[in-house]
């Protein structure tokens, strides 16, 4: 399957699952949409048949609200179902509205307050690293994410410790719960800031464009440094009135929303 085709799927079952259960958090799932794909389909190892294959790369959603895009694409990928996508939200089913890796083949995390995941994905670097394991760690972190101090400590951390095998990607959909990122906490320059800590800093203008994310996930690890990929992408991109809307950060599709981004999305299918 094509990462474009992956990705438009993702969002498909995004939009029904969150319409399912009158769940929020769209727009930042459709925004990440295209990352996931990418790197599920051509850049990550990861085993469907065998979830916890020591040899795995470790991806961890550290933007945990966004998790409907993970349990999409696990679906998608042969990890269960996609049959069982249509329980998310309900009582007694596996699927939480912020990802958990209880009894969900293929995540490796439960996350939800915001730089816990990032936090946890860099001590499994570091694991990796002093086991001399050849597993890559990938932490997914939104823009607004950025606003907590654990996320910088490890950026401290990961430089410091020389984490060659750790990739942040900032989802830079320039949206949080509340308002503009440049509005509620300005981060500018927020490559120069990574750079600063000692990061190899890889920007992506557009990143919700395939091609551009698999350039930028496949150049040359810099030994010695932990990568950061900054993803400028759209805040409910997929859709077109959704698209740079902070309504859709909690708002959930239903009746004629629900149709006519089903039928946009459809159409590209």
């Amino acid at each position: 399957m094509k990462s474009e085709e992956l990705a438009r799927k993702i969002r498909i079952h995004a939009i029904k699952m969150v319409s399912h259960a009158h769940a929020s958090h769209i727009g930042g799932i459709l925004s990440c949409a295209d990352i996931i794909a990418v790197l599920y389909n051509n850049i990550a190892k990861v085993y469907p048949n065998d979830p916890k294959n020591e040899n795995r790369d470790r991806i961890i959603l550290s933007k945990g609200h966004n998790g409907v895009a993970i349990y999409a694409v696990l679906a998608e990928m042969g990890f269960y179902s996609t049959d069982v996508l249509d329980t998310y939200g309900d009582n007694g089913g596996i699927f939480s509205s912020h990802i958990s890796h209880k009894l969900v083949p293929g995540v490796e995390l439960s996350t939800g307050s915001l730089g816990q995941g990032v936090c946890a994905a860099c001590g499994m670097a570091l694991n990796g690293k002093i086991r001399n394991k050849d597993y890559h760690v990938y932490a997914i972190v939104g823009d607004g994410e950025c606003n907590e101090g654990s996320v910088w400590e490890i950026a401290m951390f990961s430089a410091q410790y020389k984490l060659d095998n750790f990739t942040v990607i900032i989802d830079r959909n320039k949206m949080q719960a509340m308002g503009n990122c440049n509005e509620v906490m300005d981060m500018e320059p927020l490559d120069k800031k990574w750079e600063s800590f000692g990061w190899n800093v890889i920007m992506v203008a557009d990143g919700n464009n395939h091609h551009a994310l698999k350039e930028a996930f496949n150049k040359p690890i810099v030994e010695g440094k932990p990568t950061v990929i900054i993803a400028n992408t759209v805040k409910g991109k997929g859709v077109s009135f959704m698209e740079n809307s902070l309504l859709w950060h909690y708002r959930d599709p239903q009746g004629g929303d629900l149709k006519n981004a089903l039928a946009e999305l459809e159409e590209n299918l």
